[in-house]
């Protein structure tokens, strides 16, 4: 896979990428993470990349020549798939979209600054747009490293373990079961019985139980829009059970 990112800060993306899950996808040959500056594609002494709005008001605007110019450099450059905007304008990032963008063979990602991008741009090359969060950053980069990072883990051998993808929160609409480890100083204190049990069918039942009684209580929404099987719903009564006849529990 190869993800183009079209950035004012191309070491925070070269940086980003050189790290953890996407660093080692990269240097096992699974991706290819290239920033392009649109700095470098602008004209005059000062490789001007913004400019004051037309209608005045704060800030400055991304220039769409630059911009234009990045594009068709990486364009000829190799670069392939749809060109997405990370703006809070967008629909939200979800498991399933990080999905869906793994099964490509790649994509560009377009990350804005200042008060944001020539809507003449926007309008004439972005495929798509995408929001990591209802909320406002200085610019796409954080959020392109989110995209970046939530799609490359999904990739066929970038994770040591193929099944630690599929059971992360989100795969199949909940959200995670909690988790314990073999800790050198508080040993199996705190720990679930069940998991110390060695009966594989009670810990897989268990952590199915975990997963649809903590999306109940935090992400209520979520269960909202599933239809769950008769053998989860049951398995959630029981967990609503235990909770309210629990010390301290609605």
């Amino acid at each position: 896979m190869r993800i183009d990112v079209l950035s004012l800060f191309p070491g925070f993306i070269a940086e980003s990428a050189a790290l953890g899950v996407v660093g080692r996808a990269a240097g096992r040959g699974l991706v290819a993470v290239k920033a392009w500056n649109p700095r470098d594609h602008a004209s005059g002494i000062h490789r001007r990349v913004d400019e004051r709005p037309f209608g005045g008001g704060p800030g400055m605007v991304m220039l769409p020549e630059p911009l234009e110019a990045c594009l068709a450099a990486a364009r000829a450059d190799g670069a392939t798939g749809p060109l997405i905007h990370l703006s809070p304008q967008g629909p939200r990032f979800t498991q399933a979209k990080a999905r869906a963008l793994a099964a490509t063979p790649g994509f560009l990602l377009l990350c804005g600054r200042y008060e944001g991008i020539d809507e003449r741009f926007l309008a004439a090359h972005v495929d798509e747009e995408l929001s990591i969060g209802d909320y406002v950053l200085s610019g796409g980069e954080l959020g392109a490293a989110v995209v970046v990072d939530a799609v490359v883990r999904l990739l066929e051998g970038t994770l040591n373990d193929a099944d630690s993808a599929v059971q992360d929160s989100f795969e199949d609409g909940l959200l995670d079961c909690p988790h314990y480890t073999r800790s050198e100083t508080l040993g199996t204190e705190g720990v679930p019985g069940v998991l110390l049990s060695g009966d594989h069918a009670r810990i897989a039942r268990w952590r199915r139980q975990q997963a649809l009684g903590r999306t109940w209580r935090r992400r209520p929404d979520l269960l909202a829009r599933m239809a769950l099987s008769p053998q989860d719903r049951a398995l959630l009564a029981e967990f609503i059970a235990g909770q309210a006849s629990g010390p301290g529990r609605p």
